[in-house]
């Protein structure tokens, strides 16, 4: 069956719910619109449409984010017609402003930006033929925006409440499973590995996002919001471990590993079905294996890895325990961190820029009474999706909407309305357009189009309490609609950033740049902070990774490398922290060369400018009485020594030498 039919006529229980909420929500919303004999009652029932999510948390926090960002541009759509009516270029550059920031969250709050730059459009071009009437708009519009988030929120929270939290237990658990088996098959070496760490960060990713609305849904949402980050981060460090074991593995020579072989085995085995006491148990006997005196050097610091990792897996499904249980851990520190890149914001930015600019042009040049609709479109779709690499293809999903919507806007507007007369005839004749829309808005695949065609059959039907109709006027409403998307859609298409080379190069020099500031910041939340931001890039590069040439698809690896890199360096840093030796001036300045090795970046013939500095820095370990932290860090520095070459060599190997 195809998908739209599947989503409107073999609907699930919980979307034929979401629909009947979303569309009693819109109702009451629409019902005292026209009670109070509000100017506009359409966007009260849009605003409804808008926010509705399956979710209440979600729902919650996306009201907010819009009141939020509603009463934002209602304030800039006042100053701005006040101060810099005759400079619309002042506006354009802040419309492109406040698209790059949304870029900069990956959060829900990033939808107050994204609404703060759209609701002053809605508000300022309608008012520029009239300034002095700018503040009777605004509070108009904030009013109405208002109304409708909090009947889409009270539906929500009444009718069939579908908590985030609940949800949460289910995707912790499989995220957990996942990040076991990811490690499990890191510590094997196949070749499946990379896309299980994939998919495991994707979904620690997700989850970690997922907390957010579960703040919103009181102190038990607030306590699984905070386990969910302590599960997040213990995974996060522990898919790293996994991978430290195994460089750790390649320096064993033919015999030393056919020692630790059962080991090995033992391990993964477990992490294929771990449970607490087993974990536990294992980790005691690594441990004293780590410690006999007839084993070398580098089994004991495989071995000690071993059992590091084993302690992440113990702490990883304690932490799974504390979300099942909605307990709130005490030793969480700050979230994940996300990769900021702001050359990609501002030119993000530029796409609103250049839609606006062209639509505002088309309007100059036509003075076309219905362009300022159609600007207003452009606005509202660059401000949503402009940051989005698929932002053409979301472009082309709204166009489809509209092409629905006008058919159906025209049956109901201007064929039965002008027939009926009561508020009951109205909710007919909107209720079952909006609901099969409602439906579609439910499935994924089919979201865009549906929400589309929701909020422009509103537009074109306009619901007042002095119903006006105009076949001329709808139709001119519904061109200009059309004209706006495709003005947008067409900035979407000519600046287009995914050139994976470019991308690489960008992403890279983030990396570079995070080493370089991970030897000198505070070690309190520096795991979850370049974990979190190496997560996100290494994401990026795999979505880019189809789109390389055959010889160039192993991009992929550079990110890996520096990821390598980051995490003996915490290790080594967290050792030495551990063992409070008297290191000061050789960890300073040992610390300091790294940093400078690191600033000049990675490259044929640098392979070996971390060797005289590892030499010196580790004979003044031995200097120091043994300790188990001395150990470990003595294997963290040649780790990161050899990290470091590997690293310059798959440099000569990729880009050939200089």
């Amino acid at each position: 069956m195809p998908i739209t039919f599947q989503a409107l006529f073999a609907p699930s229980s919980l979307a034929l719910k979401f629909a009947i909420k979303t569309l009693f929500g819109g109702g009451l919303a629409l019902w005292l619109a026209m009670r109070w004999g509000l100017e506009q009652p359409s966007w009260a029932l849009m605003t409804a449409f808008i926010v509705a999510q399956p979710l209440s948390g979600m729902v919650v926090q996306k009201g907010l984010a819009r009141l939020a960002g509603t009463l934002v541009g209602t304030v800039m759509s006042v100053l701005f017609i006040g101060l810099f009516a005759q400079t619309p270029g002042l506006f354009l550059l802040a419309l492109a402003l406040c698209t790059a920031a949304s870029t900069q969250l990956r959060s829900a709050w990033a939808y107050a930006f994204v609404l703060a730059g759209y609701t002053a459009a809605i508000i300022a071009l309608p008012a520029i033929d009239h300034p002095l009437q700018v503040f009777d708009q605004a509070v108009a519009r904030c009013t109405e925006i208002c109304l409708g988030i909090f009947c889409a929120t009270a539906s929500s929270a009444l009718l069939w409440p579908m908590r985030v939290e609940q949800q949460l237990g289910g995707q912790a658990r499989q995220a957990w499973h996942n990040g076991l088996q990811a490690a499990s098959a890191m510590l094997g070496g196949e070749d499946e590995a990379r896309k299980g760490l994939l998919e495991s960060l994707g979904r620690i990713v997700a989850i970690d996002s997922q907390r957010e609305h579960a703040w919103f849904e009181g102190n038990r949402g607030r306590q699984r919001a905070r386990a969910i980050r302590g599960l997040s981060q213990k995974l996060m460090v522990l898919l790293r471990i996994s991978r430290s074991v195994r460089r750790q593995w390649r320096q064993l020579d033919e015999r030393e590993a056919g020692h630790l072989a059962p080991w090995l085995a033992e391990v993964r085995a477990l992490l294929g079905k771990p449970d607490q006491p087993s974990l536990l148990l294992l980790r005691q006997r690594v441990w004293d294996a780590a410690h006999d005196e007839q084993i070398s050097s580098a089994e004991h610091f495989c071995l000690a890895r071993m059992a590091l990792l084993l302690d992440y897996a113990m702490a990883a499904s304690q932490a799974l325990e504390d979300v099942e249980a909605g307990r709130a851990p005490k030793d969480v520190s700050q979230g994940l961190a996300a990769h900021r890149d702001w050359s990609l914001a501002l030119l993000f930015g530029s796409r609103s820029a250049l839609a606006f600019l062209v639509m505002s042009g088309f309007w100059l040049a036509t003075a076309w009474p219905s362009a300022p609709g159609g600007l207003v479109l452009t606005c509202v779709v660059c401000s949503l999706f402009a940051s989005r690499e698929n932002g053409a293809q979301i472009g082309l999903s709204f166009l489809r909407g509209i092409f629905l919507a006008i058919p159906v806007a025209f049956l109901v507007g201007q064929v039965l309305l002008p027939q009926w007369s009561s508020f009951a005839m109205l909710c007919l004749g909107l209720g079952v357009p909006l609901f099969l829309g409602a439906l579609g808005m439910a499935h994924p695949r089919t979201g865009a189009t549906a929400t589309s065609y929701c909020l422009h059959f509103i537009v074109l039907v306009s619901p007042l309490n002095a119903m006006q109709f105009g076949v001329a006027t709808m139709l001119n409403s519904a061109l200009a609609m059309l004209v706006g998307v495709s003005a947008a859609v067409m900035a979407f298409r000519l600046l287009v950033f995914r050139h994976p080379a470019w991308l690489g190069r960008r992403l890279r020099a983030a990396t570079q740049s995070d080493l370089v500031r991970l030897t000198r910041r505070d070690l309190r939340g520096a795991d979850t902070w370049f974990g979190g931001r190496m997560a996100d890039r290494l994401m990026q590069l795999a979505r880019h990774a189809s789109e390389l040439p055959e010889g160039e698809r192993k991009r992929w690896d550079d990110g890996l490398h520096g990821l390598d890199i980051g995490d003996e360096l915490v290790h080594l840093r967290m050792c030495l922290a551990v063992a409070q030796a008297p290191l000061g001036r050789a960890e300073r300045e040992y610390l300091q060369q790294v940093e400078v090795v690191l600033a000049k970046g990675p490259a044929a013939g640098r392979g070996q400018h971390l060797d005289s500095a590892s030499e010196q820095f580790i004979a003044a370990l031995h200097r120091l009485p043994s300790s188990d932290p001395l150990r470990l860090a003595e294997g963290a520095v040649l780790q990161l020594q050899k990290s470091w070459g590997k690293w310059c060599r798959w440099q000569e190997e990729a880009h050939g030498v200089a």
